[in-house]
């Protein structure tokens, strides 16, 4: 037996003849934890947040804009070698597509934008790359190596200091 949610509102309207129109500026949700859709026909015109990003299972909780390589005890750890050809991404905060939703671990943005955990001196655009004197940043790549490109910079950074810096994850 099939069980279904109770409706308080007609998913059709005579009156409309199509789906049921609510107000333009409301937010609803359809389906729930427990009561989903096979498919969903829709169109999807913009995202809240700015990355993709999948699930992965980490060694430790990690914080958001934490840079992290493929290996460790789990699926990612933390990077702490300069400029490591394993990189992975960036811990996200709140991806806009996450894969593997129901995984366990932490969502670990593939491309977009996002909080990234850097030091060094940084310029708009500069390439970065991980960094071997602090664990889970980024730094500028001063001689860029294939495969270990984390992202580019999307703002300047004139102290050495570590802090958190928009890039674009995933670009080269």
């Amino acid at each position: 037996m099939i069980r279904r949610p109770p409706r308080s509102t007609p998913l059709y309207s005579s009156a409309a003849s199509d789906v049921y129109k609510r107000q333009a500026d409301a937010t609803y949700d359809i389906g729930s934890s427990s009561y989903g859709y096979n498919t969903v026909y829709a169109k999807a015109t913009s995202a809240q947040y700015a990355d993709l990003a999948e699930k992965y299972e980490t060694d430790s909780e990690y914080e958001v804009g934490t840079v992290v390589i493929f290996g460790g005890e789990r699926e990612v750890t933390q990077s702490t070698i300069a400029n490591d050809t394993r990189v992975a991404g960036v811990i996200s905060e709140d991806p806009a597509y996450l894969m593997n939703d129901n995984s366990d671990g932490q969502a670990v943005a593939l491309v977009g934008k996002v909080k990234c955990k850097v030091h060094g001196i940084i310029q708009k655009g500069d390439l970065l790359t991980t960094s071997g004197e602090r664990p889970g940043c980024a730094r500028k790549a001063m001689t860029p190596v294939l495969g270990s490109i984390v992202g580019k910079a999307m703002e300047n950074k004139e102290t050495a200091e570590e802090s958190t810096l928009l890039i674009s994850v995933g670009r080269l």
